[in-house]
């Protein structure tokens, strides 16, 4: 049995005059829903053999913020295929995952996360995920394989989907998000 988490990163800012979109940073929502996610998977007692993680810096933020809300450090590996990769790229990327790790964590980017979820779990099984992968939200699946390079269409079950407004609502969509 394998354990996929996909976190989606938290909420970024439009307003910073950043050079490149892989250098935007977080919002004050983003800080506030990455930290709360963080409290989550404590209080769930979450953990994972490896965490892979987008290198950009709206990822490392929402890193930064899970970490203190978790009250320890992931140790992530950056790995910049996941910036901005399509679910196809996501699912190579965890298909050439060595079977040592049996929990991971994978931060990134949508739609690559959202769309990894649909192909890896059937239709009907699907939940919340199928009307919106916000900022932020976390995705836990089981997949009955002995190594991640079974893994496959269709294989996984969605455990738990877990969005920041789930656990405070005050971190729901703006009025102009909804």
């Amino acid at each position: 049995m394998r354990h996929l988490a996909l976190l989606r990163h938290a909420k970024s800012s439009w307003d910073d005059s950043v050079k490149t979109d892989f250098d935007r940073p977080l919002n004050a929502k983003g800080r506030r829903a990455a930290a709360t996610m963080g409290a989550f998977m404590r209080i769930h007692a979450l953990a994972y053999d490896l965490v892979l993680a987008s290198p950009a810096e709206r990822v490392r933020q929402t890193l930064a913020g899970v970490e203190d809300g978790l009250g320890r450090a992931l140790a992530p590996v950056f790995d910049s295929r996941i910036y901005m990769a399509s679910h196809t790229g996501l699912a190579e990327i965890v298909a050439s995952l060595p079977a040592s790790h049996a929990r991971v964590l994978l931060i990134g980017h949508n739609p690559g996360i959202e769309e990894l979820v649909l192909w890896l779990v059937p239709e009907g099984q699907r939940g919340a995920v199928e009307e919106k992968y916000p900022t932020a939200a976390l995705a836990e699946l089981d997949i009955a394989v002995s190594g991640w390079s079974a893994i496959g269409e269709r294989s996984a079950v969605l455990t738990r989907f877990t969005r920041p407004r789930d656990l405070d609502s005050a971190l729901g969509p703006d009025a102009d998000e909804a």
